[in-house]
């Protein structure tokens, strides 16, 4: 490895990662399936809900995940235990989808060098905003519950 390149999390150590946090947080029931579109394209999961963590330190990267409007509010309504019938109310919403990034980003920062530290989630009804000097290094379109479910890795462009 070149002094100028970066190390990256491998995709499969996102993705269990990713699901690991998934049943910790929800349970097995409704497992993170992955999500392709009918023509074999990955599926663009652009969603009205998106969190970002920033890794600082012995290893620098930004975690993303974003959400549909459905998925979002059926992770709140899961992680809260909220009884049917009751929608859960955008507060609640920021709050399970920041924490959803911010177990995933911890548990990726686990697995590069350190010592590093974790950022605070930042929580966006729409597309979180981060750095343009990132590069995407890895990204998992999956899908819960027939909704999709982007997680993404950024990395300094080197």
């Amino acid at each position: 490895m070149s002094a100028a390149a970066v190390e990256t999390p491998a995709p499969d150590d996102v993705l269990a990662v990713t699901e690991d946090v998934w049943v910790a947080l929800l349970g097995d029931d409704d497992p993170l399936l992955p999500r392709v579109a009918p023509d074999g394209a990955a599926f663009d999961a652009t969603g009205p809900w998106s969190a970002a963590t920033t890794v600082s330190g012995g290893w620098q990267g930004v975690v993303t995940v974003e959400l549909d409007d459905t998925a979002a509010r059926s992770l709140t309504a899961r992680m809260l235990d909220l009884p049917p019938g009751l929608d859960a109310v955008d507060g609640d919403i920021a709050d399970a989808v920041g924490e959803l990034v911010n177990m995933v980003g911890g548990n990726i920062k686990s697995l590069m060098p350190g010592p590093s530290v974790l950022s605070l989630p930042s929580v966006a009804a729409g597309r979180a905003a981060f750095a343009s000097d990132v590069r995407e290094a890895s990204r998992l379109d999956l899908a819960w519950r027939g909704s999709p479910v982007r997680v993404s890795v950024h990395v300094p462009v080197s």
